[in-house]
């Protein structure tokens, strides 16, 4: 269906302290995903770098302690991160509220097929991304 209720939205396993929720993607015939995610305060994602895909993060609320290669900086709400593919990447959110964000990502199963970690591991649920 072409029209998705994002309160319907099917909730993807990921980290602690880490809500992933698919808004469109797979069981909707697409080859992209669209997401939105909730990070906790201390909550994030390990260096790792999707070898062909890009990523776009909208950040609509709280902060992210970010690296995207060599650069680390603080991005808040109201923007936007492009995270061009094969450029290694972490983040954790910090401050007093959680982070809510929409993702992107131009290919399904990007995520679980071709993600390099260079810290940690994938997150239980990357294999339905």
């Amino acid at each position: 269906m072409p029209v998705i209720a994002n309160a319907d939205a099917k909730e993807i396993p990921w980290r602690p302290g880490y809500r992933n929720f698919v808004l469109a993607g797979r069981d909707q015939g697409l080859n992209c995903v669209a997401g939105f995610s909730v990070l906790q305060p201390g909550a994030g994602a390990p260096l790792h770098a999707h070898k062909d895909a890009d990523e776009v993060f909208i950040v609509l609320e709280g902060t992210l302690d970010f690296r995207l290669g060599d650069e680390r900086f603080q991005v808040h709400a109201d923007h936007t991160i492009a995270i061009p593919a094969g450029i290694p990447h972490s983040f954790v959110a910090v401050g007093p509220g959680p982070v809510r964000m929409y993702t992107f990502m131009p290919a399904s199963g990007a995520i679980a097929g071709a993600t390099v970690y260079f810290e940690g591991g994938p997150p239980p649920g990357a294999a339905q991304h």
